[in-house]
């Protein structure tokens, strides 16, 4: 058995350094007493869905090129397509890879990419570009990544419930910026604000009881 000759404890399994101090283990290696639990996913099928996705966002931005002019507002919708696939991709490999706090991920990535947008406006004079279309893009395309991920990593219903207001609070952001008048065009706000509406009924309608069941036990009713 492999021990580590600074801690003195014996290490299992294939390490070839102590994970407590990592100097490395000296000794014959034995095999893992513990079998290999395999993941619960496929994370080759979650990034075809991924990349299908960005396909559909990528076609669909090309359709909404034919709606706008090929002036500065058309420049402002295509770089904020692209913004928005960031962000669905990090949303994505972050919830693959963690596994934990997706919920505060996707918020911290959202504000993040937002915040640069809105300073990004704010330094070539202020178009308004960042709040009428990356801000409903980029939350509009993170709730796609949670479409994607959460399902497929199996969340338990008590983080779904997380999730589920997560979906809400980036559909809502967009249409308080359309009440305050901040946007020049409400669509792409309108829109996001509908996705969020689309997507919580359909991934909720057949789990109202385990909802209602989870609400209960947070909110100590």
């Amino acid at each position: 058995m492999r021990r580590c000759p600074d801690c003195g404890v014996a290490v299992e399994g294939a390490w070839s350094r102590c994970p407590l101090c990592g100097r490395t283990v000296m000794g014959p290696m034995r095999p893992d007493p513990f079998p290999a639990v395999p993941l619960r996913f496929s994370r080759r099928r979650i990034y075809r869905i991924l990349l299908l996705a960005s396909l559909v966002v990528i076609l669909a931005s090309f359709g909404a090129q034919m709606l706008f002019d090929r002036g500065h507002a058309g420049i402002g919708l295509v770089r904020s397509v692209w913004l928005g696939l960031s962000a669905m991709w990090l949303v994505v490999l972050m919830a693959v890879r963690a596994r934990r706090d997706i919920a505060k991920g996707t918020a911290t990535v959202v504000v993040l990419i937002c915040g640069i947008c809105a300073y990004w406006d704010y330094l070539v004079g202020w178009d308004g570009w960042s709040l009428t279309y990356a801000v409903p893009i980029v939350c509009g395309c993170s709730i796609l990544a949670l479409v994607i991920a959460v399902p497929a990593l199996r969340i338990e219903a008590g983080d779904h419930v997380l999730y589920s207001g997560t979906m809400v609070l980036l559909g809502l952001v967009p249409i308080v910026f359309t009440a305050l008048g901040w946007v020049a065009d409400p669509i792409p706000s309108v829109s996001c604000g509908a996705l969020a509406v689309i997507v919580l009924v359909m991934q909720e309608r057949d789990r109202v009881s385990d909802v209602l069941h989870e609400l209960g036990k947070r909110l100590h009713i």
